[in-house]
């Protein structure tokens, strides 16, 4: 708080003093205070919480992480307390999870909105794992029955049929990211209970063809890895008291040269659609090591100029 807020605190007895300009030591005093009424409320907040909502409320700056679909309410917070108000309770070795930034929040609202979204942005943004935390939460809450999790079989740099061992075996390297996402929200052994009967299945998008997926909550992660085809197969598969979260990063494409990302068709074939919603994500809204935002920042720097140039 002492950096993001540029103040000095100091703790005497039961005490807390600030020093630093007025604006500054007001805002803080608000925020300890809400602080403290979050954590009477039996909420264990983490230091990496407060950093990143911190910077999240105190952003007050425009950019294009918006929705084009549907509009999703822009307004900044100003709390810390509505922020962590709009937590995802989770059957969790954490208590629940919270937004680390407000396009992470307003992503939260619309996938609590509306029965397609779809995240477009940079990894580290939370694009998977708050879909996945919305997910347990919705199965929690028996709104659905069962949580169905795919990822397209495209690998970065290296191909599938060269790998050892059967299909399976094969494929649950490529889908380890989702077993972790899931297991650091569930303990390990219920998690596999659930997925021995069926209740979660983690597969590749092309075990997708052919089903209809009702009361079922469906996250495509990796989607600019789908071709044309495979995400018409994946946008029909639906069904009744059925929603979707669709995620990917347009600038980590993996498909051959000269094929066409489907999440990149899509923004253009639904834009429009009502029902629908996509959600932008900057380097604002990395969530992993500070060194990770710098990283991605640098390198959307580079391929714009690159592409000017070109």
């Amino acid at each position: 708080m002492e950096e993001a807020l540029d103040i000095e605190a100091s703790i005497r007895g039961s005490k807390v003093f600030l020093q630093g300009e007025e604006r500054s030591v007001n805002k803080a005093e608000k925020f300890i205070k809400e602080l403290y009424s979050i954590n009477s409320n039996g909420y264990v907040i983490s230091p990496e919480d407060i950093r990143y909502v911190l910077k999240a409320v105190d952003d007050t700056s425009p950019d294009s992480s918006s929705s084009k679909n549907e509009t999703i309410r822009k307004d900044s917070p100003g709390s810390l307390k509505e922020y962590f108000l709009s937590n995802i309770p989770v059957s969790s070795k954490k208590k629940f999870i919270v937004p680390r930034s407000e396009t992470q929040k307003r992503y939260i609202e619309a996938i609590k909105t509306y029965d397609m979204v779809i995240g477009i942005g940079p990894a580290g943004t939370g694009k998977t794992y708050l879909a996945m935390a919305m997910a347990i939460n919705a199965l929690l809450k028996k709104q659905v029955s069962r949580i169905i999790l795919a990822r397209p079989a495209v690998e970065a740099g290296e191909r599938l049929g060269f790998l050892p061992g059967d299909i399976s075996e094969k494929v649950n390297p490529y889908l380890r990211p989702l077993y972790d996402a899931l297991f650091d929200m569930m303990e390990a052994e219920k998690a596999y209970r659930l997925i021995d009967r069926g209740i979660i299945e983690i597969a590749p998008l092309a075990f997708m063809r052919g089903r209809t997926l009702n009361d079922s909550f469906i996250i495509l992660d990796e989607a600019q890895n789908t071709t044309s085809e495979q995400m018409k197969m994946y946008l029909t598969r639906l069904g009744f008291n059925s929603k979707t979260v669709i995620t990917g990063d347009i600038t980590q494409i993996d498909l051959p040269a000269g094929r066409v990302s489907g999440l990149i068709e899509t923004e253009k074939i639904l834009k429009g659609i009502k029902g629908l919603c996509f959600v932008y994500f900057s380097e604002k809204d990395v969530v992993r090591h500070k060194l990770v935002q710098e990283i991605v920042k640098a390198y959307e720097k580079f391929e714009k100029s690159r592409n000017n140039n070109a």
